[in-house]
């Protein structure tokens, strides 16, 4: 029987020379691959006391947007600067080569709202800091942050210290 971590292409030297790039795409298509990533998302968060899912663009969507409608949870969308059309509040973050910035709808999240952040990776964990500042300065708390991977080497685990972390996939290199 297939494992999920049997779904993940690796390309060597993707984007450049020396990484080894982990493509998801192919647990998206594959109805089993896919089913088991929902699947392990579920059970990873289901337990949670929670009120609403929380997914970051883009992969978060495609991840967070089913496992809020398996358990009747509301879906609420994190985007880059400049995409949603109604009132926000805007977070940044660093990225490797400078700053990107993220936004929810003012009126995603009542104060005392619990939410569980759901994406496809954790790598350095900006996005996902940013995410949960944006959640908590809407007055609401992330309970759990699940993601289908982690590449543990980059430490992302280390800008959320003190929530729930969990993936489906670690790998312990970059």
């Amino acid at each position: 029987m297939k494992e999920l971590k049997d779904y993940v292409t690796e390309i060597p030297n993707f984007p450049k020379k020396g990484i080894l790039f982990r493509d998801i795409t192919t647990i998206l298509s594959d109805s089993e691959g896919f089913r088991m990533a929902i699947d392990g998302l579920i059970d990873l968060v289901k337990d949670k006391d929670f009120d609403l899912v929380l997914g970051t663009e883009s992969r978060g969507f495609i991840f967070g947007a089913p496992v809020a409608y398996a358990l009747g949870k509301g879906f609420i969308l994190v985007r880059k600067k400049g995409k949603l059309p109604r009132e926000t509040i805007t977070e940044s973050y660093d990225l490797e080569y400078g700053q990107a910035e993220i936004e929810i709808h003012t009126d995603s999240i009542r104060p005392g709202q619990k939410v569980v952040l759901i994406d496809d990776l954790i790598a350095t964990g900006g996005t996902a800091a940013a995410a949960v500042r944006l959640v908590e300065r809407l007055g609401g708390e992330v309970v759990k942050a699940a993601f289908v991977m982690e590449l543990a080497g980059l430490e992302g685990r280390e800008k959320l210290k003190g929530l729930d972390v969990e993936a489906l996939l670690v790998y312990e290199g970059a």
